[in-house]
Order: C-alpha cells, then structure tokens, then sequence
C-alpha cells in the first residue's frame, strides 16, 4: 500500500522531500483529558502556541507497540525496531502548522531509548513495560512514573466527531531540544481506525503532571494501527506571529 496517495485527510500538504523514515504504530490506545490552558502552559516552550479545540486545551496518554522502525531502503532489525511506547503529548502549533508536543515519551527498550535519542533527540527514558489483549503496564523507576490500565474494545467508530479527528490526526511533532532549538518533525499516515474502548481500570503516577491529571479521562479510543513515514528533523525559526 502507498500511503502516499492518501492524503485528504491531512490538514497540510505532505513534504515535497523524500521521507528517511519508516515505522508501524500498533495497537493504540489514547486516553484524554481537557485542561486548562493557564496550567499548561509552563510546560511548552515559548516557541510554540498552544492549539484548542472550542477554546479548549487537551494532553492525552498515548500507548501503542512501535514496530518496524528503520531508515528507508535499510532492512529494520527487530531487537532495536519493536519496542512498546507511553508518551503524553499536547497539542500545538507552530509556523502555521497543528501538531503534537510531548511532555513524556518512554520506551520500554533501553538500547531503542538509546538510539531514538540520539537519532531524533526525542526526550526517551526507558521503563518497564507489559502488554496484552486490553491490558497496557509501565514503570519508569528513574522518574517514579508509572502507568496501568485495562479496557475493552467496543465498536468502531464510523462517524468521527470533529474532536476525534482533532485529538488523532496529527502530522507534526513539535520538540525542543537539550540547546533549547525548537525541533519539527513531520510524519504520515492514513486516517487513523478508531473504536471506543471502555476503561475497566486506569491507574497512573506522574508527578510533574498531577496538576494536569487529576480527574478521570474523558474521551477514549483505540486502533489497531497505522503504517508511518516520517522526514529527518528540521529547526524551526519562528520569524511569523504565532496563529492561532
């Protein structure tokens, strides 16, 4: 399948250089919480405007199993490519882009930390991690973070509602780096399938975000997956008044 010739999805057009990347984000799970715009702000950087849905600022736990990872035309190698991911993310934008912007990201593969860090200088810290059918585990020792929840699948959702697609269909990742540039990164896939899950636990300590997250989520989803490319990093200079 070439993803390529699916894009109308996309609220911007696709790169026009080729794509470096490749990777598999499967078997998702996105759970969501509103929040106030005045508490998180102090998390993003000053090169970054955060991005509302009806005035209203979100940050939603994403875990899924990463697999496949590789440079293009290179073979992908399946100890360092396959690893499980839990990162929290908010929502931006930037140069007139809506994108992401990751608040935690943590992988469950100390050598796959290691390299996604030093390839992409992505934020990666390793935790402990287990999956099964509905069930998705993690424990960082390093930040005392740790993260557990079980559900059910239900059906899938035909008919998305515009926040659905807000909280789903993002093509950019927004990042600072260690030197304080600020980091973008854009990707592709096709619409993301979607179905409701219901929670039947949730259990998390993240202490740098229990302002954030101190109620139940409120929006939930799961997928099975999405096939991805992704093009090299590039640093953002921000000469423009920041849109909305």
């Amino acid at each position: 399948m070439n993803i390529t010739k699916e894009t109308a999805h996309r609220p911007f057009s696709i790169p026009s250089t080729p794509w470096k990347f490749y990777q598999e984000w499967n078997r998702a799970i996105f759970l969501h919480w509103p929040v106030p715009k005045t508490l998180l702000q102090p998390y993003i950087p000053s090169l970054v405007q955060l991005n509302t849905c009806d005035g209203t600022a979100w940050i939603s736990f994403v875990a899924f199993s990463m697999e496949k990872m590789k440079f293009r035309y290179v073979p992908s190698f399946p100890p360092i490519s396959n690893f499980d991911e839990l990162n929290l993310r908010t929502y931006v934008r930037s140069n007139g882009k809506s994108g992401v912007y990751f608040l935690s990201i943590e992988a469950s593969k100390k050598c796959a930390c290691y390299i996604a860090k030093a390839i992409s200088e992505l934020p990666y810290t390793h935790a402990a991690m287990q999956r099964e059918t509905g069930k998705f585990s993690s424990k960082n020792s390093e930040k005392a973070t740790q993260f557990s929840v079980s559900f059910t699948k239900e059906k899938l959702i035909r008919n998305k509602t515009t926040l659905d697609l807000w909280l789903t269909e993002r093509y950019a990742l927004f990042q600072e780096n260690s030197s304080g540039q600020l980091l973008q990164f854009d990707i592709h896939h096709v619409e993301w399938p979607l179905y409701a899950i219901k929670l039947t636990s949730l259990d998390f300590k993240f202490p740098k975000f229990e302002e954030l997250l101190n109620t139940p989520p409120v929006h939930a989803h799961y997928s099975p997956g999405v096939q991805v490319i992704a093009w090299d990093k590039n640093t953002v200079h921000t000469t423009a008044p920041l849109e909305p």
